[in-house]
C-alpha cells in the first residue's frame, strides 16, 4: 500500500466523515481510494455529474440510471449500509447551489451517524466554508526516486509489449534520468518516458537531455514553476565582489557531502537594489556557479479568483521545488507579489495568507532549496521578511562605480563582437556616471542601431552620444534611489 493510501486509511479509521483531495491527478486519487477501500474491506461507490453513481471496485461497472443529479446521488448514498466509502468527482461546482449544499450537509450528518464516509476529488478547491470546516484535506505526494525507477521500468515493459524497445543504458544514466524526473507526478513521469521511446524505440544514456526538455514542458503546463536557462557565468557580471566571494565559499553547500560534514543547507539571499543593477542576472549566475537547476516562481500566476486555490497553488509550488532539490528557486520582484501583506488590503487577507505560507516554508523546509529573492522597493516589503534568519544574507546591489562600469562596458562590447581596446573606456565610464548595468547595455544597443543605420562602425563618440541622450534612473528618480541607499547603508551587506 502506498504512503497516500496509508494516510487515507488512518483518516478513515479516525472516522472523519468528509475527506477532500484537491488535485489534477484524478485517476491517481481514485487509485489511492480503491487501494484503501480494498484494505479496509469496504464498499466503494463513485459519482460524477456526467455518469452518475457506479460501483467503484468492479472494472467497467455500468452507472446506475438517474443518478447524474447530485441530489439523487446523495439520496442513493444515504440508502447504503455496510460502512461504504463514496468518492465524488468535481462536486465543488455543484455545491454552489444552495439546494445541493443543503442536501450534501444532510448526507454528511447521515454519514456521521452510520459510519459512511465521503471523499471529494476535485481540481477546484473552492469548498463552501461550512464544508471546509468539517472536512480534512489529503495532499497526494509526489513519487520518490525509488518509485520513479520502478515506474520507468514498468512503463518500458508496457511499451516493449506494444512495439520492441531497445534498452541500452548505464546505471549512472538511469539514475540521472530518475533524478531529473523528480518533481513530476506519476502520470507526468510516465508520459515523459513514453515520449523518450516514441520515435526511435531506444532508451539509452542520450535520453537524459530529452528528459530535462520534456520536464520543462510538463512544468510549464502547470504554470507553477518555470525552468530558466542559465548560461550566465559570474565572470559575465561586472563588480559584486562580496556577493561573488560569498557564493564561491558556499558553492558546494547544497551537496550531500556538506550535510555529512555537519553544515546546514543555506536558505537563501535577498538581493535588494536599484532597478537594472543586475539582481536578476545574479539569480541566473548563482545557479550556473553552483551547477544547480534554476526555477522561477511566477507568484502573480499563483493568484486565483477562487478562495483557497491560491494558497494551494503556492503549497504545490513549494512541494514541487522540494521534490526537485537541490536547486535554486528564484522569486523576482518579491515586493510586487506580497506588497498587500504589509498593509490593509482589499483582497480579503489573501496576500497576508500567501505571505504567511511563504514565511512558514522559509522557516521550516528541510530540502536543499536555495531561495533567491530580488526586490527594488524596500518600502513595499513586509518587515517580517527582513527579520534576521529569514535569509542567510541581505545584499544591496548599488549602482556601479567607475571601475565596475568599465568592466560592464567590456563585457557588453565583447558580447556584441567589438574589441574593447578600440574604445576609450575611461571616457565612457566617466560619462556613464549614475547609470546601471542595464542602462549601459541599452546605450550600447542604441548606439549599435545608430551605427548600423548610418553605415558606420561603432566608435566612442557614438556611444557617448547614446549615453547622454538617455538620462539614467538615478536622475529621473533621484529621491527614491537616495532613500533606498540610505536605508540599505546600515541594514544590508554591500554586494560590491
Amino acid at each position: 500500500m502506498s504512503n497516500d493510501a496509508q494516510h487515507l486509511r488512518q483518516i478513515l479509521i479516525a472516522r472523519h466523515p468528509c475527506v477532500t483531495i484537491h488535485t489534477y491527478e484524478e485517476q491517481e486519487a481514485l487509485g489511492v481510494i480503491r487501494d484503501t477501500a480494498l484494505a479496509l474491506g469496504r464498499p466503494l461507490w463513485i459519482w460524477s455529474g456526467s455518469g452518475g453513481v457506479q460501483e467503484g471496485l468492479l472494472a467497467e461497472s455500468p452507472p446506475l440510471p438517474q443518478t447524474e443529479d447530485a441530489a439523487a446521488a446523495f439520496a442513493f448514498m444515504a440508502s447504503r449500509d455496510h460502512y461504504p466509502i463514496f468518492a465524488t468527482l468535481d462536486l465543488c461546482g455543484f455545491l454552489r447551489n444552495d439546494r445541493v449544499l443543503r442536501a450534501f450537509r444532510n448526507l454528511l450528518n447521515h454519514c456521521r451517524n452510520n459510519g459512511a464516509q465521503i471523499v471529494l476529488i476535485d481540481h477546484d478547491s473552492e469548498l463552501p466554508p461550512v464544508i471546509r470546516a468539517t472536512s480534512v484535506c489529503l495532499e497526494l505526494s509526489l513519487p520518490s526516486e525509488q518509485e520513479l525507477e520502478t515506474l520507468v521500468r514498468s512503463t518500458l515493459r508496457r511499451e516493449n509489449e506494444s512495439m520492441p524497445v531497445q534498452v541500452d543504458i548505464s546505471r549512472r544514466g538511469l539514475q540521472a534520468i530518475v533524478r531529473n524526473l523528480a518533481g513530476l507526478s506519476r502520470r507526468q513521469a510516465e508520459q515523459v518516458v513514453r515520449e523518450l521511446v516514441a520515435v526511435d524505440r531506444r532508451f539509452d544514456d542520450n535520453d537524459v537531455n530529452h528528459v530535462v526538455a520534456a520536464k520543462r514542458r510538463a512544468l510549464f503546463n502547470t504554470g507553477l514553476l518555470e525552468f530558466i536557462e542559465t548560461p550566465v557565468d559570474l565572470s559575465e557580471i561586472g563588480g559584486l565582489k562580496r556577493l561573488k566571494s560569498w557564493l564561491k565559499q558556499r558553492q558546494d553547500c547544497l551537496s550531500q557531502q556538506a550535510v555529512e560534514f555537519g553544515l546546514p543547507a543555506p536558505r537563501g539571499v535577498l538581493l535588494l537594489g536599484v532597478q537594472g543593477a543586475g539582481k536578476s542576472l545574479c539569480a541566473k549566475a548563482i545557479a550556473t556557479a553552483w551547477r544547480r537547476p534554476l526555477l522561477r516562481m511566477d507568484v502573480g500566476a499563483l493568484y486565483d479568483r477562487y478562495v483557497g486555490e491560491s494558497e494551494r497553488r503556492l503549497r504545490d509550488a513549494f512541494r514541487q521545488a522540494e521534490q526537485m532539490a537541490p536547486l535554486v528557486l528564484w522569486v523576482d520582484e518579491i515586493e510586487k507579489a506580497f506588497a498587500s501583506a504589509a498593509s490593509r488590503s482589499t483582497d480579503g487577507g489573501l496576500s497576508q495568507r500567501m505571505f504567511g505560507s511563504l514565511l512558514t516554508w522559509m522557516q521550516e523546509h528541510q530540502q536543499p532549496v536555495f531561495l533567491v529573492a530580488t526586490a527594488n522597493d524596500i518600502e513595499a516589503l513586509p518587515p517580517e521578511l527582513l527579520r534576521k534568519g529569514r535569509f542567510d544574507e541581505i545584499f544591496f546591489v548599488d549602482l556601479p562605480d567607475e571601475k565596475v562600469r568599465r568592466e560592464i562596458l567590456k563585457i557588453h562590447l565583447k558580447r556584441r563582437g567589438r574589441e574593447p581596446a578600440k574604445f576609450d573606456l575611461a571616457k565612457l565610464a566617466a560619462g556613464s556616471d549614475g547609470y546601471s548595468g542595464a542602462e549601459i547595455e541599452q546605450a550600447i544597443v542604441a548606439s549599435l542601431h545608430d551605427a548600423f543605420a548610418s553605415g558606420k562602425e561603432l566608435d566612442t563618440p557614438m556611444l557617448l552620444g547614446a549615453i547622454s541622450n538617455s538620462p539614467p534612473l538615478s536622475v529621473t528618480m533621484a529621491e527614491r534611489v537616495a532613500a533606498l541607499r540610505a536605508w540599505a547603508a546600515s541594514r544590508c551587506v554591500p554586494a560590491d
